[in-house]
């Protein structure tokens, strides 16, 4: 029998989701404030948390953010209940770590779904990505007690779920802490006046996200949209900062990261910049099948190709075509396959 801690303030509202959960099958723990919540899922060790946002002594936002700083608590999928559906409080919800967000007041079969959705994803995910987390020696590198400390955190942090189109973080939020990619891809991207978009970075697993804006304690430039179905996690920025400030060995490690991202970019910058459209896109098409898994094959839209080569649509059409005439790559949909890496490679400009 599942576990689901409902934490709510609302007597009405906390006796009706208990009375449909526990028709259901499910062993149900309530508490009527935030703190008594926290204190009560260290204890029990729920399946699944039910959490009102607006509460006395610890809101939802409080709540969340304490069981996200405790290894035990940190992993339990957790699903906002609140009357409020504004964006600003879902987007911040999200970005802190909740699976869910369910707007007051909500059907029978809505919540009975979400809850099953979200420990069926549990199930998968406990299955499907303890080999990545076995593995922490690519996502942390070195041997010192800070790098130890790292992986331990990686270890105990809750994996999220994050389906293609889905948005990781918006630009100008503020971050809550950073992003490591565990699994498919992520890109980043500006916009321009005119709406156009700019593609900055494409992340693939074992990358972090949001480096910048979490040492530099400002918003985030860029937005951040998955590619596929991918997962993540969410370090807290009060445990990296944490970790930074007592060793070394951390600090070195994330500022080389950064060094690396900048330079990429500079890089990037300067193919835009004096590289003719041929050059630019065969970099570009040699950079992602780097990233890829396999070498000779990646998936990619034209509109995405586009956006991360500085490129009109059109022009990315034909070039491909002129690569493929050239025996250079094959297309089928969005399946490009490279035919000779070497030749791409050394393309004049």
């Amino acid at each position: 029998m599942k576990t689901i801690l409902i934490i709510e303030d609302n007597t009405i509202t906390r006796e009706i989701t208990s009375k449909i959960l526990t028709s259901a099958g499910y062993e149900i723990r309530e508490a009527d404030n935030g703190r008594s919540g926290v204190e009560l899922a260290i204890q029990c060790n729920p399946d699944l948390i039910l959490c009102d946002i607006m509460m006395p002594e610890l809101d939802g936002y409080g709540v969340l953010e304490q069981l996200g700083k405790n290894a035990g608590t940190a992993h339990i999928p957790f699903i906002f209940l609140t009357a409020k559906a504004e964006r600003i409080d879902f987007r911040k919800g999200m970005d802190m770590g909740a699976d869910d967000y369910l707007t007051k007041p909500f059907e029978k079969m809505e919540l009975l779904n979400a809850i099953e959705s979200h420990l069926v994803k549990k199930q998968k995910q406990t299955a499907f990505y303890s080999r990545p987390l076995q593995s922490l020696q690519t996502l942390a590198t070195g041997t010192g007690k800070g790098v130890a400390e790292l992986k331990q955190l990686i270890a105990g942090r809750k994996i999220r779920q994050i389906e293609k189109k889905q948005t990781l973080f918006d630009r100008g939020g503020q971050p809550q802490g950073l992003y490591l990619l565990l699994a498919g891809s992520v890109r980043t991207y500006k916009m321009d006046e005119d709406g156009r978009e700019l593609v900055m970075n494409l992340y693939r697993a074992d990358d972090y996200l949001g480096i910048h804006a979490l040492l530099l304690n400002e918003p985030y430039t860029e937005t951040a949209e998955a590619l596929e179905d991918s997962a993540i996690c969410m370090l807290p920025k009060d445990a990296i900062i944490d970790l930074m400030n007592r060793y070394p060995d951390v600090s070195a490690q994330f500022i080389r990261i950064l060094a690396n991202n900048i330079k990429e970019k500079e890089d990037h910058l300067f193919e835009l910049a004096y590289h003719s459209v041929r050059k630019r896109l065969a970099q570009t098409l040699v950079k992602l099948s780097s990233q890829s898994l396999s070498a000779d094959e990646f998936r990619i839209s034209r509109d995405e190709l586009a956006a991360l080569a500085g490129m009109a649509i059109e022009t990315v059409s034909r070039t491909l075509s002129d690569f493929k005439d050239e025996r250079l790559i094959e297309k089928k949909g969005s399946h490009i396959f490279i035919l000779d890496l070497t030749r791409l490679a050394k393309i004049k400009n």
